[in-house]
């Protein structure tokens, strides 16, 4: 199997390898690489050859904390409302709720 690349990658993992170990100049492996120097200059730099990932270090898709959407579901589940009328008789007590994080 093939190494899967992000979508905008240039090099694979055997490029950066020998990008790292080579002697030459940035602007010659740029060259026979097909890549930009700074690219080249990136990958001599790195201690590893892998790549990194590019989204949050951790995963929060909500900006509600964890109290504050058990309050919203037991909320909802109590009262049986429609979204809009949660949303005004919560905002009191959660300021920053929006009808969007209400929803998820």
């Amino acid at each position: 199997m093939g190494q899967v690349l992000y979508g905008c990658a240039t090099t694979m993992e055997a490029v950066r390898r020998a990008i790292r170990n080579s002697q030459e100049s940035l602007r010659a492996l740029a060259k026979r690489y097909g890549i930009n120097q700074k690219t080249g200059a990136k990958w001599k730099q790195r201690e590893t050859v892998a790549d990194r990932s590019t989204g949050p270090k951790e995963g929060k898709s909500t900006v509600l904390s964890i109290k504050e959407e058990a309050i919203i579901v037991a909320f909802r589940r109590h009262t049986l409302l429609p979204l809009d009328d949660c949303l005004y008789a919560l905002q009191p007590t959660i300021p920053h709720l929006t009808r969007s994080s209400l929803h998820r």
